[in-house]
């Protein structure tokens, strides 16, 4: 009990000298006087840990004061261990281990510092003031001090206060839903979020929109936009709180009848290198068509497919000795077998030089001139822009939610973001530490508030 006691007082007073005592309380009115301006209950500035967290919230770097809280703690737990070795300097135990808590306490001292930083970038933007204010933040001493005047100064306003903006999203975000076609693909996604840090993350939030079939579609956004997990929920590979429907069918309720019906083609190409293209096709018809399918119906397929993609005079190549742009076609012919009705294409440009990427996005065309719906991830969209229909538009918002930012044709969209580039409009929606322009929530509400009429 004896020991308790003194590691309790150590922890109080002989580990913090008064100056530091009274640095701590100045920091926490600070963040109480900060809380109070973004929207957050004050009454959080008191709680260790959790006072970090809801920093980063205020800085619009939640993810940042996620980890900033985890660090605290962890800072304060190393902390008591290389107390309880100063106290019990004859427990082999502890002394065996010291070494190892000094390195960990060094790497985690390291990483508090780092997210320190980045969670007061965040202030400096949303505050409106200069990047000098970091140097505040070398020192954790010195951290309260502007705190202190941006929380206490009636000059310093925050550009958006956390709770108005999240209802501000919730008002105008949640515009309806999208209309049910027949003939089409319909989206109409509530959210898609998982469990993180005791609470729900949404990935993504409100995305509502339907394709007409025959379209070739653009998806656009951000890195962590929520691209890939917005397809994956599409196709019912990771199912979100959504209503998703291809030409009338669920794509939730009827997942096994419909997992035919959809063609998804990865960045990476899973294709064996020994085999050759004619012998990888017909593992893949085997896979991909019915079993009752025979056998010379399948290969006719199979000769159909290389047809349409050029492969014809390749077919008895090894996969290995294929250029990259055969590969990239073998790769989406292997997914065409089935003769989906929507085509998901995640970067199949990736690697290729200009030629042989408009090549490629020329087959896509015609096939969705058949009457399938193609919908394709790029990074370099401008190169074949004009064989898109469409284009949607993701974008993280203040809170890293993914939201439909846009939806609808290439010159609507030139028009609504006031930008001739999709280049330009990633820049624009992009974070501003991501190098864009920020201007994510203001795209997002346009956009919303246009649905609204």
């Amino acid at each position: 009990m004896s020991n308790i006691l003194r590691l309790v007082l150590t922890l109080l007073f002989d580990a913090y000298s008064p100056v530091l005592v009274a640095v701590r309380v100045l920091y926490i009115i600070g963040a109480w006087l900060l809380f109070r301006k973004s929207g957050i209950a004050s009454w959080w500035s008191l709680i260790p840990w959790a006072r970090e967290y809801h920093m980063g919230r205020c800085a619009a770097r939640e993810p940042e004061g996620r980890y900033l809280c985890v660090t605290s703690m962890m800072v304060t737990l190393l902390s008591v261990l290389g107390i309880c070795v100063q106290w019990n300097p004859d427990n082999k135990t502890l002394i065996a281990l010291s070494p190892l808590i000094v390195v960990i306490l060094f790497s985690v001292l390291l990483a508090h510092f780092v997210y320190n930083i980045r969670v007061f970038a965040g202030f400096t933007q949303v505050y409106g003031v200069s990047r000098w204010w970091l140097v505040f933040c070398i020192l954790d001493e010195l951290r309260f001090i502007p705190m202190l005047v941006w929380g206490g100064s009636k000059k310093y306003q925050p550009a958006w206060k956390v709770q108005n903006l999240k209802a501000e999203m919730e008002r105008l975000a949640t515009h309806g839903s999208a209309a049910f076609m027949k003939e089409g693909l319909t989206v109409n996604l509530k959210d898609r979020h998982v469990k993180e840090f005791f609470q729900k993350k949404y990935l993504l939030k409100d995305i509502h929109l339907a394709i007409p079939q025959g379209h070739l579609v653009l998806l656009l956004g951000g890195s962590g936009a929520g691209k890939t997990t917005f397809l994956n929920a599409v196709n019912g590979y990771e199912k979100a709180d959504a209503k998703v429907t291809l030409n009338g069918n669920d794509m939730y309720t009827d997942y096994k009848k419909m997992q035919y019906e959809v063609g998804f083609v990865p960045q990476q190409e899973l294709m064996r290198g020994k085999d050759t293209v004619k012998r990888t096709l017909l593992d893949a018809a085997k896979l991909r068509l019915s079993k009752d399918i025979p056998s010379h119906d399948r290969e006719k397929r199979v000769n159909e497919v290389m047809d349409i993609f050029g492969l014809i005079p390749v077919q008895d190549n090894l996969v290995e000795k294929l250029s990259g742009g055969q590969k990239k076609r073998l790769s989406i012919s292997m997914e065409f077998i089935s003769n989906p009705s929507l085509f998901i294409l995640d970067e199949p440009d990736s690697g290729l030089d200009g030629v042989m990427a408009r090549e490629l996005f020329e087959h896509l065309r015609q096939i969705a001139d058949t009457g399938k719906i193609v919908i394709v991830i790029t990074h370099t969209p401008d190169r074949v822009i004009d064989l898109f229909d469409d284009v949607i538009v993701l974008a993280k918002d203040s809170s890293r939610t993914g939201r439909l930012a846009f939806y609808g044709s290439i010159e609507d969209a030139r028009t609504f973001f006031g930008k001739q580039t999709m280049e330009e409009i990633v820049k624009s929606i992009n974070q501003k530490e991501e190098g864009g322009d920020g201007l994510a929530d203001e795209f997002v509400l346009k956009y919303a508030e246009v649905q609204n009429g």
